[in-house]
């Protein structure tokens, strides 16, 4: 269906897919059946936890990354190489180091053969909106985050983008930076100072998404894909304390701890070698617990609360949570984290006495532990190299995550003393394990 441009409509994407081939004719699938759409005047967020798919399809929709199956209309045309009219800022600042302030907000339209006294007419315009003015002939190291951020989003506008494309433009800043440069580009929005016709933003950040943005698309993890949409009906400026804003993100929380939801990207109910790992140490996993079953939350919390006392965001606490559910500690459930009674076992036991019980929780409810085990067990030295087990999470996930989950389950079972690692030797032995 051909999208009908009068209606506003500036982008459309159906049923992508982007995949990549693997040994044994397998496939890592990153994203699979995506759909949106995109309209002019709108600032939508694309939410999802890190390493669902997110930064990918951004690439796709900007043209510099063609999906495996599926397509993207831009202006009701199929896209075809980097798309004319879509300006992007990354999470890093991304700035040539040797250019002034004004030499890096010029570079696109240099690229794009504009001449150079319009170049430098738009570019001071550019400085100015964005709040650098007096810095057009600073260089990069001279600025701090925030300042060099700034740099990166007057060097989008400047090429008069209709659409603006955001890859956690804020997580590589400090809070108070992160909030004011959010704060100042929403005004400039509200004032329709910028010129854009509409924003798609990823982000991990649910507070984030509410206090900027129109649309909410919830994105799933494994493969990436919408599973859920939300809008926000909010005047600006918005209240983080309005019950209103509060209730929208109770809701997404909800939304992400569904376990009926398709997609969801929580530990399945019977996790195999496959489930991904996420490196949380056994510390953080003991503090969560004690703090669940201490006051004033006395077993059960309310994530959003819990994320805000804690000062974490998703993508730290819902790792946690997700590990608490799959060792049976805890159960996350619509948008609440309750502890279980193999939960406050473990915290009322002493430190010694932890690890038989995080040892019986691994070999019940991690598959991949549980096998390292068995293997070492088994073998008349009881030595394992890593790279066996390596090598078979990689048939099921990228090399990253294979790697990330093999060091994860290295640090729970050296903790619960199921199996000793060397480290040089990059080994795994029973050898002085009781």
């Amino acid at each position: 269906m051909d999208i009908n441009v009068t209606s506003g409509e500036l982008l459309r994407v159906e049923a992508c897919r982007q995949a990549y081939p693997k040994e044994s004719n397998l496939e890592l699938i990153v994203l699979e059946n995506v759909n949106l759409s995109l309209r002019a005047g709108e600032m939508v967020a694309l939410l999802g936890r890190s390493g669902s798919g997110k930064s990918t399809l951004l690439r796709i929709i900007a043209g510099l990354l063609k999906p495996t199956a599926g397509r993207v209309l831009w202006r009701g045309q199929p896209l075809q190489g980097p798309a004319e009219g879509v300006a992007m800022v990354f999470q890093s600042f991304a700035l040539f180091p040797w250019l002034t302030v004004c030499e890096n907000v010029q570079l696109g339209l240099e690229a794009k053969g504009v001449p150079r006294a319009e170049r430098e007419r738009r570019a001071e315009q550019g400085i100015d909106l964005i709040g650098l003015g007096g810095f057009e002939n600073a260089y990069p190291r001279e600025l701090s985050g925030g300042m060099r951020q700034r740099v990166g989003f007057a060097r989008a506008l400047v090429v008069h983008p209709d659409l603006l494309l955001m890859d956690e433009p804020f997580s590589a800043l400090d809070v108070l930076t992160a909030e004011t440069l959010r704060t100042d580009l929403i005004d400039l929005w509200s004032e329709d100072k910028l010129p854009i016709k509409s924003v798609l933003m990823v982000t991990h950040n649910i507070e984030e998404a509410v206090l900027m943005c129109d649309r909410i698309l919830v994105f799933s993890s494994n493969p990436g894909r919408v599973v859920n949409e939300l809008r926000v009906n909010l005047p600006h400026p918005r209240n983080r304390l309005d019950p209103m804003f509060r209730k929208i993100v109770d809701d997404i929380y909800g939304l992400m701890t569904r376990r009926e939801a398709p997609g969801r990207p929580l530990a399945p109910a019977a996790p195999g070698i496959a489930t991904k790992l996420h490196p949380v140490g056994t510390n953080l996993i003991a503090g969560l617990l004690e703090t669940l079953v201490g006051e004033p939350y006395n077993g059960r919390a309310d994530l959003p609360a819990l994320a805000e006392t804690l000062q974490l965001e998703l993508d730290e606490l819902l790792p946690l949570g997700e590990t608490l559910q799959l060792l049976r500690f805890a159960e996350l459930e619509e948008g609440d984290i309750r502890i279980t009674p193999a939960g406050r076992a473990y915290v009322a036991a002493d430190i010694e006495d932890r690890k038989p019980l995080f040892a019986a929780a691994l070999r019940a409810n991690v598959p991949l532990i549980s096998m390292i085990r068995q293997v070492l067990e088994e073998r008349w030295n009881h030595r394992a190299s890593a790279v066996r087990f390596q090598d078979e999470l990689e048939d099921y996930m990228s090399p990253d995550y294979a790697e990330q989950t093999l060091r994860t389950a290295i640090s729970w079972g050296r903790f619960a003393e199921l199996f000793s690692y060397d480290e040089e030797a990059q080994q795994f032995s029973l050898e002085e394990v009781s």
